[in-house]
């Protein structure tokens, strides 16, 4: 009999889900199917691993016409997918996102830690 996917919930931080709501309707469905893997315990096609931060964590990156657009998550923080940050990337030189990004990640991840703590007592 086969096993059946446990589908991890998400939890959206921030302003993350508006963020991504505002890019192109291609660039959404491409997120979304990429986080739907990440949810069933996939690595998706396009995520890498985002270094510096913690442990688990990813970036999804998409380029659409022009711009190119980001979503980052983490997985190793107890049984829920945190989706930390959703933007476009702005800069045209370098591959790296911004210190500004980059700081609003690191809290959010914080703050996906303490809630997964919280959840967990």
């Amino acid at each position: 009999m086969p096993r059946k996917k446990v589908v991890r919930p998400i939890v959206w931080l921030g302003d993350s889900k508006k963020q991504l709501k505002k890019t192109p309707e291609e660039v959404q469905k491409q997120m979304g199917g990429e986080l739907y893997l990440a949810q069933v315990g996939l690595t998706p096609p396009h995520a890498k691993p985002l270094k510096g931060i913690g442990a688990g964590i990813f970036e999804i990156k998409d380029d659409y016409e022009t711009d190119t657009y980001r979503l980052v998550y983490a997985v190793k923080i107890g049984t829920r997918l945190y989706v930390l940050h959703a933007f476009q990337k702005k800069s045209k030189t370098g591959v790296a996102a911004s210190k500004k990004d980059v700081a609003l990640i690191a809290r959010r991840y914080k703050q996906a830690c303490e809630m997964e703590k919280e959840n967990q007592s």
